[in-house]
C-alpha cells in the first residue's frame, strides 16, 4: 500500500532557471510514483504559481528550482528574485535540499570561494572581472594560465576550450565572450593543472553523519592539451569515472569537501567539485546542491553507485525522506530497507 502524503516535484520553464532537467524529473517521478500515491510535476514560474503551490499545502516539495524573478530583463541580477526554499519556510512547507543562504553563495562563485577561504580551506587564487567592464591586467595578480568561467552558471556553462588563457589578450577575449553570451561575470583562477574529483555528501536518515563519496572525473584533453569538464563534456556524459582508491588522496578530498559543504551551510545532500593543484593539494572549485538526478548520468548519482552501490531509487527516498525528517513530517515507509544505508564518513583511516 502507498503512503497517501502528497509530493510536488517542482521546476520551471525558463532552462536559466530551471535546476531539474526533463530526464530528472521524470525519473524522479517514476521512483516517487512507486511509494506515493500522490505525486505531481509542477511548473513554478512565477509568485503566482508559488502562491498556488503553498494554497495546496503539499506534505513535500522536491525542489528542482532555486529562485525565481521578479524582473526577468534582470536575469540573475536580479535584486528582488524570489527564493523558492524561504517561500516555503514562510509558508510551513516542507521540501529537500538546502535554504537560500546556502543557495546563494552556490550560484555566487567568488563569494562562495572567499567564504572557503576565511574559514581556512583551500581554493585557489582569484579575480572577479565585472562584465562591461575590461579587466585591467596590472590589477589580475595572478599566474598564468588561469581558468575563466562564469560567476554564476553551473552544468559547465560558459566553459569550452578558451576558458584557459595563457595571456591577458586571451583572458580578455573569454571574458568578453561571457559578458556578451551569458551577461554574467567572469570569475578568474590561477589554473590546476591535476586530477579532478566530485564528491557526494549524503546526510544519514537519523543522525547527524553523512556518506561523503568522492569519484574522479577524467575527461579528454581537447586540443591545446587541457582537460576540462566543458558544457559538451557534462551534456554529452563522456567524462570518465573512477573509483578513489588512494586512501591518502580520498582522506583529503573528502575532507576538505564535507568542511566546504558545512562552511556554506549545505543541507541533506549535494555535490563539492575539487582538483588538484600543481603540488597535488586539493582545492575547492564550486558547488552544487541541486546536482543532476538522472539515473546513469551526472556526479551524484554515478559517485553513490560507485562508493556504495547506491541504486538510483534508494538514492532518491533518502533524498525524500531527509526533507520529511527535517520538519518531523515522517512518513511510514514499507521498505525499510531502502533508507538502511552504510556510511562512508570523512573520517577515512588513511593507510
Amino acid at each position: 500500500m502507498k503512503s497517501q502524503a502528497k509530493i510536488e516535484i517542482v521546476y520551471s520553464i525558463s532552462a536559466g532557471l530551471n535546476s531539474m532537467s526533463r530526464a530528472s524529473r521524470d525519473s524522479a517521478y517514476r521512483v516517487l510514483s512507486k511509494h506515493y500515491s500522490r505525486v505531481e510535476l509542477t511548473p513554478v514560474n512565477n509568485l503566482s504559481d508559488l502562491e498556488e503551490l503553498v494554497s495546496r499545502m503539499p506534505d513535500l516539495v522536491f525542489l528542482g528550482v532555486k529562485f525565481l524573478l521578479v524582473n526577468p530583463t534582470l536575469g540573475f541580477q536580479d535584486p528582488q528574485k524570489i527564493w523558492v526554499s524561504t517561500f516555503l519556510d514562510e509558508h510551513s512547507v516542507a521540501y529537500t535540499g538546502s535554504n537560500e543562504a546556502a543557495h546563494y553563495l552556490e550560484i555566487n562563485k567568488p563569494l562562495a570561494k572567499q567564504c572557503v577561504l576565511d574559514a581556512g580551506l583551500q581554493t585557489s587564487a582569484f579575480y572577479v572581472a565585472t562584465q562591461g567592464q575590461a579587466p585591467s591586467s596590472s590589477n589580475i595578480n595572478l599566474n598564468y594560465p588561469v581558468f575563466i568561467k562564469p560567476t554564476n552558471r553551473c552544468g559547465g556553462q560558459g566553459i569550452d576550450s578558451n576558458s584557459v588563457a595563457d595571456n591577458y589578450e586571451e583572458l580578455l577575449t573569454k571574458t568578453q565572450s561571457i559578458a556578451s553570451c551569458l551577461q554574467a561575470d567572469s570569475l578568474i583562477e590561477e589554473y590546476l593543472p591535476g586530477r579532478e574529483f566530485s564528491v557526494a555528501i549524503l546526510k544519514h536518515e537519523y543522525t547527524d553523519d553523512y556518506s561523503v563519496m568522492p569519484i574522479e572525473l577524467i575527461a579528454e584533453p581537447d586540443k591545446r592539451g587541457k582537460s576540462m569538464l566543458s558544457r559538451a563534456v557534462k551534456t554529452s556524459n563522456s567524462e570518465v569515472v573512477a573509483e578513489v582508491t588512494d586512501s591518502h588522496i580520498r582522506h583529503q578530498i573528502s575532507s576538505l569537501a564535507l568542511d566546504v559543504f558545512r562552511t556554506i551551510g549545505g543541507r541533506d545532500y549535494g555535490r563539492i567539485d575539487i582538483r588538484l593543484d600543481a603540488t597535488g593539494t586539493p582545492q575547492f572549485l564550486e558547488a552544487n546542491l541541486l546536482p543532476c538526478l538522472i539515473d546513469g548520468y551526472g556526479s551524484f548519482p554515478k559517485a553513490c553507485k560507485l562508493n556504495l552501490g547506491l541504486d538510483y531509487e534508494v538514492m532518491i527516498m533518502r533524498i525524500v525522506s531527509l526533507g520529511f525528517n527535517r520538519q518531523n513530517k515522517v512518513e511510514e515507509i514499507l521498505e525499510p530497507e531502502l533508507l538502511d544505508i552504510p556510511l562512508i564518513l570523512a573520517q577515512i583511516p588513511v593507510s
